[in-house]
């Protein structure tokens, strides 16, 4: 598909403060493994493409929230007057996909950099012929602002008459999913600068310092509710409820061994992880030395 770039887009940052009668606001649910695709593809990018394109996959939740499970890259040519996108590419990606998981449909579509431009609005009308009101999911892979920002959009075309003035894009609000450990790998990838990753026992130790901040919090809530400085919220208070009655009802000690036990385990794996590596590292080693004689 080639297209020329004629748009005139409108980017608008809060859906609340510029309400559309055309255009419903959504919610994107995103899972962290399309951000981590999203950024493998601009590494793996040609040296003179300046951002990357895909198809977004995932399913239309009954209260309207778009959950994005997945994604794949889609070529394109990119040019101040036009865009080309490969429909062949995309087609069979989305064939094979189906294979897969046939439960998965296109959501929309993501690209990389800050906000969008007229190929945005070229690009969106090719994926609007594919799926109705897609989602425009950005990632700001060049830390514009000092963090990788995760946008998502939703467009409808403004006309007088049957002429078509612009297109306008309305931010949708964005809910990351994401167990602990994707977080800490998440943590690390949002980050301008990471010294190294951190190992296993330092993940551990940052789960263990937020879990311990989010008791914190919890625990002021719960007084401030108390002696009446904060008005009380039942959803809240379910919330605390439920988390409460989620844990083992096991006397101190009992619990203290199992996390102990527990605790051995891990260091466990990681100490025959290790001996594994050794020993890979040595055989290695000698493998190079014995085909050197």
């Amino acid at each position: 598909m080639a297209a020329a770039n004629e748009h005139t887009v409108l980017q608008f940052v809060s859906p609340s403060s510029t309400p559309s009668a055309t255009t419903p606001i959504l919610t994107a649910r995103i899972h962290p493994l399309v951000i981590f695709n999203v950024c493998d593809c601009f590494v793996r990018r040609p040296d003179s493409a300046e951002r990357v394109i895909g198809t977004l996959l995932g399913s239309i939740l009954p209260d309207g929230t778009v959950d994005i499970r997945n994604s794949y890259a889609v070529p394109h040519n990119e040019s101040s007057d036009q865009v080309a996108v490969d429909i062949d590419y995309h087609h069979n990606m989305l064939a094979s996909h189906l294979k897969v998981n046939p439960k998965e449909i296109i959501v929309g579509w993501y690209s990389t950099g800050l906000g969008v431009n007229g190929g945005s609005a070229l690009i969106h009308d090719f994926y609007a012929r594919e799926v109705t009101n897609p989602i425009h999911l950005t990632v700001d892979t060049g830390f514009t602002n000092g963090e990788g920002a995760i946008k998502a959009f939703v467009s409808s075309n403004l006309s007088l008459g049957d002429r078509q003035l612009a297109a306008q894009f309305q931010e949708v609000p964005v809910d990351l999913r994401m167990v602990e450990a994707e977080r800490i790998g998440y943590d690390v990838l949002k980050a301008t600068t990471v010294d190294k990753l951190p190992s296993d026992m330092e993940g551990m130790e940052l789960t263990m310092e937020r879990l311990l901040t989010l008791i914190n919090d919890v625990y002021k809530y719960v007084d401030n509710v108390v002696e009446g400085q904060t008005p009380p919220d039942n959803n809240i208070g379910r919330f605390i409820a439920d988390a409460v009655a989620s844990l083992p009802k096991l006397p101190p000690q009992v619990f203290d061994n199992l996390v102990n036990d527990s605790l051995q385990d891990q260091l466990l794996l990681l100490y025959l992880s290790s001996i594994t590596r050794t020993q890979l590292s040595l055989a290695e080693k000698l493998n190079t030395a014995a085909q050197m004689l």
